[in-house]
């Protein structure tokens, strides 16, 4: 990042109280202007991943939040802002007291797990809420047959028989986003829905560690296990695009349906490490094993954002992101990003037992690469 801009990131992230650049959105250094008008949203979630992202975006340009949570999950990023949050506690399952009777100009709808969850609160706010912003996923796409998925392709709406545990998993995730989709534009209607879906997202403070590993295990150096072919194609998006491309989409009353997807090229696997380790001075060589039965075997079928481009796994990275760029969509470098990450990973926000089970819990990829690499050497 330029210094110019690194100067204006850290002034606008200082101003909306953010005491760390890795945790602010680079991009509010892009020197996008402060709407006129004060917008009051409501995010259903907002305090896990993508939620205090949304929050510090939105409040630095001016924009006052409320959510809507049970109460149970503490932010761990931008917490000296949530003193300016209204901070609404109930339950979708049961209890939407906190929502009735109340006017918002957009909702946000991070924390829509369950269908019904969903309908419920559509069909209360529709009377009182300009827009309904329903966060989904690529998973609605399942099973990845084709390449070049755009938003028009159709949607998966029931879970087949006679299919594995993992294959339930993705169907199951995958019907409810669609789904849910659904009971939000029955409730709003497509001239005020909006839909985005997210591709596999990172950034500070995800909670899975999947992407995280890579700017863990490239900061370290030495011989990196690649897996994959050097062609085969990733997919991924820093977390902080996708919290500002949907407050602009608010912001812009702009409605429909995005694949909130990056780079903004296609990218392989090859190229996607060699960008991620311009982020450090580690002296570090690529050992690329690009055989996916031996892969298999020794348990590494994803290393996200690579995920072996087999079976229904075809196209996961081929998802086409042409529409959410015209409508604003930009990219954070990557190497920008992964140095934010390992900076985050390594504050005081990340336990000591978390990043333990990253370096040597017994299926972290961390602890078993030594011995993967010196059987791919001795095949």
């Amino acid at each position: 990042m330029p210094d110019k801009s690194r100067r204006a990131f850290i002034s606008t992230s200082i101003k909306v109280g953010a005491s760390l650049s890795m945790l602010g959105s680079p991009l509010i250094s892009k020197g996008l202007s402060f709407q006129s008008r004060h917008l009051k949203i409501l995010i259903l979630g907002g305090t896990s991943f993508l939620g205090p992202h949304q929050i510090a975006y939105a409040m630095g340009r001016g924009h006052s939040i409320s959510t809507f949570t049970r109460g149970r999950t503490k932010p761990t990023l931008h917490q000296e802002l949530f003193k300016d949050v209204e901070q609404l506690i109930g339950d979708r399952e049961d209890d939407l007291e906190a929502l009735k009777n109340r006017k918002w100009d957009a909702v946000i709808d991070n924390s829509g797990r369950r269908v019904k969850w969903t309908k419920d609160t559509s069909e209360l706010l529709r009377d009182n809420v300009e827009r309904y912003l329903y966060t989904s996923s690529t998973g609605v796409y399942y099973p990845y047959l084709n390449s070049d998925i755009k938003e028009e392709t159709k949607l998966v709406l029931k879970v087949p028989g006679d299919i594995d545990e993992t294959q339930k998993m993705e169907y199951g995730y995958g019907v409810m986003k669609a789904n849910s989709e659904i009971e939000t534009v029955k409730g709003f209607g497509l001239e005020r829905s909006i839909i985005v879906r997210p591709t596999y997202m990172m950034g500070p403070g995800d909670r899975t560690d999947r992407f995280t590993y890579w700017p863990v295990r490239l900061s370290k150096g030495g011989e990196v296990l690649v897996p994959g072919k050097s062609s085969d194609p990733v997919q991924y998006i820093d977390v902080r695009d996708v919290a500002a491309f949907m407050i602009q989409l608010i912001e812009n009353k702009i409605v429909g349906t995005f694949n909130a997807v990056g780079p903004v090229s296609p990218t392989a696997m090859e190229a996607f490490v060699y960008g991620a380790h311009a982020a450090f001075s580690s002296k570090a060589s690529f050992t690329i094993i690009d055989d996916y039965e031996f892969l298999t075997s020794q348990n590494v079928p994803y290393a996200i954002p690579w995920i072996m481009p087999t079976g229904d796994n075809f196209g996961s990275a081929r998802v086409n992101n042409t529409r959410a760029i015209k409508n604003g969509l930009i990219f954070t470098p990557l190497a920008q990003s992964v140095y934010d990450i390992e900076k985050w990973w390594n504050s005081d926000v990340v336990t000591p037992e978390r990043r333990e089970k990253m370096y040597s819990g017994s299926e972290s990829l961390m602890s078993r690469e030594k011995a993967i690499l010196t059987a791919w050497k001795q095949r």
